[in-house]
């Protein structure tokens, strides 16, 4: 028995060729040797055959390992000739095992039976609709109308579009296959590229009496108002799908969607973070000295909140649950408020002589300077 040739020479590589040198160099010249690009050729078969063994081999780590420490005698009895390094199938078969190459090839060398469905079901187009609602809106939901215009089944044909009391018949140029081949001659060889039927459309079908009210499309376009759910919570940028509210489809293929994408309206004061809501609130500095009741605004309404004396500007408070509602939960966010100390402008002499006396005492008559200077900027 003649001797095997070495696995490296036979993929034209060296010993320290990673594995994607290994898979490229078998894919080059496992197409160059293939059976269905070589009809009649035996040298090529057999070469085919030694490429496919070498790759069964190096390609596989283990396999590798085994190779490299014992050769060809890791594999006496086992799979050498045998076993798993045969390849019985067709060029399709082959490149579609190659990780995307069937598609890339199967155009070019006719496919080894394997066809494109041109003319089955389909399913409709998705349809887009950018809706603009209130940040309060988005708050708490709402239900909102929107008005779309989509292709429907045509209620004339059913969708078949022939006039009624006719019917289709088989394209002949395809026969029904929706699709046609076009070969080319090459220095490579034939080359067949598989495009759909221009008779017919790619429908396998020809309407010799075409629907008075779609023109053969099986189509017509309809105006439809569709009620909207906008859930409390959403926010700008989320998408509503809408299942079966986009176009029909074809040969009995399923209707698309309605998305609906949602753009909220900024807030004049309020901004949000995730379920969060966040308000810059000036005070009176006399409120931040002395501490005071304040009425603070939320999006359901004002809520009473009482800050110590001595507030510094800058400081942020938390109201639990004054937030947004989480969506398509009862959970709620909250909101932080971070008060502005202001500062008073155009104060009387009377305000302005009991700031500067403040400099020089704290108490007078009892009251402390802070309780004097409320009680004149009170009158």
């Amino acid at each position: 028995m003649a001797s095997k040739r070495d696995y490296y020479e036979t993929l034209g590589i060296n010993k320290n060729a990673s594995e994607a040198e290994i898979k490229a160099a078998y894919r080059k010249m496992a197409k160059q040797y293939h059976p269905d690009l070589n009809s009649g050729n035996e040298e090529a078969a057999h070469k085919f055959k030694e490429v496919n063994e070498a790759y069964q081999v190096l390609g596989d780590e283990k396999k590798k390992a085994q190779y490299d420490q014992f050769g060809h005698a890791a594999f006496d009895g086992a799979s050498g000739g045998g076993g798993g390094a045969g390849y019985g199938g067709g060029f399709d078969d082959f490149m579609g095992g190659m990780g995307g190459f069937g598609d890339i090839f199967d155009s070019f060398f006719g496919g080894g039976g394997r066809q494109r469905n041109y003319n089955g079901p389909t399913r409709g187009n998705d349809l887009r609709y950018n809706m603009e609602i209130s940040f309060e809106e988005a708050a708490f939901g709402l239900k909102k109308e929107v008005q779309i215009r989509r292709k429907e089944i045509c209620p004339a044909c059913t969708g078949t579009g022939a006039e009624k009391g006719t019917s289709k018949h088989t394209c002949s140029t395809c026969g029904g296959t929706g699709q046609v081949r076009q070969q080319r001659q090459t220095m490579l060889g034939n080359f067949v590229n598989v495009v759909p039927c221009t008779a017919c459309g790619g429908t396998g079908e020809i309407i010799d009496s075409p629907c008075h009210e779609c023109h053969g499309e099986g189509k017509v376009s309809k105006t439809r108002n569709i009620t909207v759910t906008i859930p409390a919570g959403i926010d700008n940028g989320q998408i509503i799908s809408l299942k079966g509210e986009g176009e029909a489809g074809t040969k009995g293929g399923d209707k698309g969607d309605l998305k609906i994408v949602i753009y909220v309206k900024p807030h004049k004061y309020f901004k949000r973070d995730g379920y969060d809501l966040y308000l810059n609130m000036p005070i009176d500095f006399v409120d931040a000295t002395l501490g005071a009741e304040l009425s603070v605004p939320t999006l359901d309404g004002k809520v009473k909140y009482k800050i110590p004396e001595g507030t510094q500007t800058g400081t942020t408070f938390r109201l639990k649950k004054k937030g947004l509602q989480h969506i398509h939960s009862t959970l709620v966010g909250d909101l932080y408020v971070k008060v502005n100390i202001e500062t008073p402008k155009r104060l009387t002499e009377k305000q302005k002589e009991l700031l500067r006396s403040y400099k020089e005492q704290n108490k007078d008559g009892g009251k402390t300077f802070f309780e004097q200077v409320r009680d004149s900027i009170k009158r």
